[in-house]
């Protein structure tokens, strides 16, 4: 703050080689060179970079110092870090005019140099908490030495440097912990430090006595003396996210200066806040209604958004279980390893293909092709089509086969075809013509992997001069209730469409219903279908 920070490493220095010699020489020998011929080489680079980008445009001032032996020592046992994890050794400052102009120097500098894996930090993207601003890098030169970059505006810097984020404020105040800066563990030492601030606001408000300096932040104390720092306008709630997100979560009531308050009060400069937590629970959707004023922080928001989404994924994971479940049972495969499945459908584990099957984005077919063996290949003069009579052929399917006549068709169970849909045939083993919608994603893994299989198929009018009826099933999503299967069956009923099968299930007040039923023309499908979103409660209703 005084402007003696060339006194203040000196000093430091002295003092830590007087005492601890033996860990000072062990330091000095790493650095590998004095220091001396490390303000050097930083003055080289300096004026390296410094040219460089000023001939690219961007007229920037770059400054640094190397970092003094006793920092290093301090940062190491502070974070716990080895002297190679130490990356601002060599430390460098580029001050550029504006937002644009840091990037584009980070481009050069990562251009340039070999930028250090995970060593990135996006403050302007990303602001810290306190507000601080940069861009932070380490890359490496030639010989393989590590450089820590900073990449900042002035206005930044001036925030930085002078500002509620000053680096000295909370080198200064003491240990930096995950709810903000605490003094030390003594309970009159956090409170100077909050006086302080408080001080520092009143101070530089001169002359303008409606903007302090923290009127976007204030800071507040929990029961034990800590100071959390907080965006202006912040709740209980907020209050409690920012301590601990579990905490958050079961918070059902709050305390102000020991005083009980709504969840929605706006908490002030140096109040102490108590945080009452149910023992289990989780946020109510209300926090999220701007309207109510829950939560100021997006932070908070996050994660409460973030909680909802993991319980959805929870509900989706058990209906997709249950599925599977009653799956297995129905073909006898209960012993089938869950892990085994999972792998063989590409998923790492049995709760990704859970949920996948629960959003309805894999379908029970699909696993069933799991565990069928692959039909065998068969001898040269082994028959491939079989002639049906036509009268059968005529009587059952309605499908001719384009240039050929008496060959066997059977409607593929994978879509289930009626007319008019777009169909084509693929010609199985031993089995006749399968006919498949265009649109059918089987048709076209099988049309990909043996075009010479598929054949051209229509509609025909059958002899009889009848047109025969074809199943096909009708997906229906709706909210559970008493009679919610009745009213979907009159609808049928009334349009004079045969149900053949339905399949229902329940899970968390959503029902899933499957209805198989007989038509003979697809167009007049998508008119009951219409007539079934119109029942109450109906969400989805789709021909599958």
């Amino acid at each position: 703050r005084l402007g003696i920070w060339q006194v203040k490493w000196e000093m430091e220095d002295l003092i830590f080689r007087a005492q601890e010699p033996d860990t000072y020489r062990l330091v000095a020998s790493l650095l590998d060179e004095k220091r001396v011929e490390r303000e050097a080489a930083l003055e080289q680079k300096r004026s390296e970079i410094e040219s460089a980008l000023r001939k690219q445009g961007v007229q920037a001032s770059v400054t640094g110092r190397p970092k003094h032996i006793s920092s290093i020592v301090r940062k190491m046992r502070g974070k716990g870090l080895d002297f190679d994890r130490v990356f601002d050794v060599r430390a460098l400052r580029i001050m550029v005019p504006t937002v644009v102009d840091c990037y584009s120097a980070l481009g050069w500098v990562h251009q340039h140099f070999t930028p250090v894996p995970e060593e990135f930090d996006d403050y302007i993207a990303k602001p810290k908490p306190n507000g601080y601003q940069s861009l932070h890098t380490v890359v490496r030169d030639e010989q393989g030495k590590p450089w820590e970059i900073q990449i900042r505006t002035p206005d930044m810097h001036a925030h930085a440097e002078h500002g509620v984020a000053a680096h000295w404020a909370y080198k200064e105040a003491g240990t930096k912990g995950y709810a903000g800066v605490s003094a030390a563990s003594d309970y009159d030492a956090k409170i100077a430090v909050l006086r302080q601030l408080l001080a520092w606001e009143r101070d530089l408000s001169g002359a303008a006595p409606h903007y302090g300096l923290f009127d976007d932040r204030i800071y507040v104390l929990t029961p034990d003396a800590s100071i959390v720092e907080l965006p202006a306008g912040a709740t209980p709630v907020d209050f409690a996210y920012t301590v601990h997100t579990e905490l958050g979560h079961r918070c059902r009531g709050a305390r102000v200066d020991g005083a009980m308050v709504p969840l929605q009060t706006a908490l002030k400069n140096g109040q102490t806040v108590e945080v009452i937590a149910a023992k289990e629970g989780g946020p109510s959707r209300d926090w999220l209604n701007p309207e109510l004023h829950f939560l100021a922080s997006s932070r908070a928001r996050a994660k409460v958004r973030a909680w909802f989404n993991a319980q959805h994924a929870r509900d989706n994971v058990a209906r997709g279980r249950e599925m599977v479940e009653k799956l297995l049972q129905r073909e006898g495969r209960t012993a089938l390893s869950l892990d085994h499945l999972a792998s063989e459908l590409g998923f790492k584990t049995p709760d990704a293909l859970f949920e996948t099957v629960g959003k309805d984005e894999l379908s029970l077919r699909a696993i069933e092709n799991v565990w069928r063996p692959p039909e065998p290949v068969p001898d040269a003069d082994e028959q491939v089509l079989r002639k049906a009579r036509p009268e059968t052929t005529s009587s059952r399917g309605g499908v001719l086969v384009v240039g050929l006549d008496s060959l066997l068709t059977q409607p593929a169970r994978c879509c289930k075809p009626a007319p008019p849909d777009d169909i084509a045939g693929y010609v199985t083993r031993g089995r006749g013509v399968s006919v498949h919608r265009r649109d059918c994603k089987t048709f076209r893994e099988l049309q990909a992997r043996e075009p010479e299989r598929v054949i051209e198929v229509g509609w025909s009018t059958p002899a009889t001069g009848r047109t025969p009826a074809y199943p096909v099933d009708v997906a229906v999503e709706a909210l559970d209730r008493q009679g919610l299967l009745r009213d979907i069956s009159d609808v049928f009923a009334r349009e004079k469409m045969n149900v053949i099968g339905v399949q229902t299930q329940s899970v968390k007040g959503w029902a899933w219903m499957t209805f198989t039923v007989e038509v003979s023309d697809t167009q007049r499908l998508g008119h009951v279908l219409r007539q079934v979103q119109d029942v109450s409660g109906v969400r989805v209703a789709r021909r599958r």
